[in-house]
């Protein structure tokens, strides 16, 4: 059993383990940061992205696909490798924080001048629109914003009104409007 275990963990070397490893985790980082920015409208910078992606599953591929019979190691490597760079990629779009969301922002009416005041001070567009809640009136805000200045935003409203309910969605498309400017990944 021992012998088997040993020979399981040796069959490939330690520098193509790890290259398959790496490797594997950089192209699916790629292709979920890929997936992300397509869908946010950046088309040119994914298909950039999906050619690099592309040119790495190949030799990490070829190189399991290849070795795979005499070291299965390398076939869970890969799998492992998939999951961390799903995980990694996730990571990374998230700190990139580009693209646009629209934030629905419900709060009561007491700080809503406020809130509103600076917001709108941030030079971002602002729609309001008076609603009833379950106890008393409230407001609902809609704004659209870059996702790199959202953290701030959000802490802002916190800070004016710490009962704001604030829902954030993503955003492919938008035209017209006072909105900040698109941003791109590269510049």
């Amino acid at each position: 059993m021992i012998d088997f275990l040993i020979d399981f963990l040796t069959a490939a070397p330690w520098y193509t383990v790890l290259f398959v490893f790496v490797a594997k985790v950089i192209e699916v980082t790629l292709s979920t940061t890929r997936l992300i920015i397509v869908n946010r409208g950046f088309k040119l910078e994914g298909a950039i992205v999906s050619f690099i992606e592309v040119l790495i599953w190949v030799f990490v591929a070829s190189q399991v696909v290849n070795d795979v019979k005499t070291a299965p190691l390398l076939g869970i490597i890969y799998a492992f490798g998939y999951a961390v760079g799903v995980f990694v990629g996730s990571i990374v779009e998230n700190k990139m924080a580009f693209g646009k969301v629209m934030l629905h922002i419900i709060l009561p009416t007491k700080n809503a001048k406020e809130v509103a005041k600076y917001i709108r001070d941030q030079k971002i567009g602002l729609t309001t629109i008076e609603a009833k809640g379950i106890k008393d009136d409230k407001l609902v805000f809609i704004t659209y914003t870059n996702r790199k200045n959202l953290s701030e935003l959000i802490l802002g409203i916190e800070s004016i009104e710490p009962d704001a309910l604030i829902a954030e969605n993503d955003v492919v498309k938008l035209t017209g409007g006072t909105v900040p400017k698109r941003q791109r990944i590269v510049k």
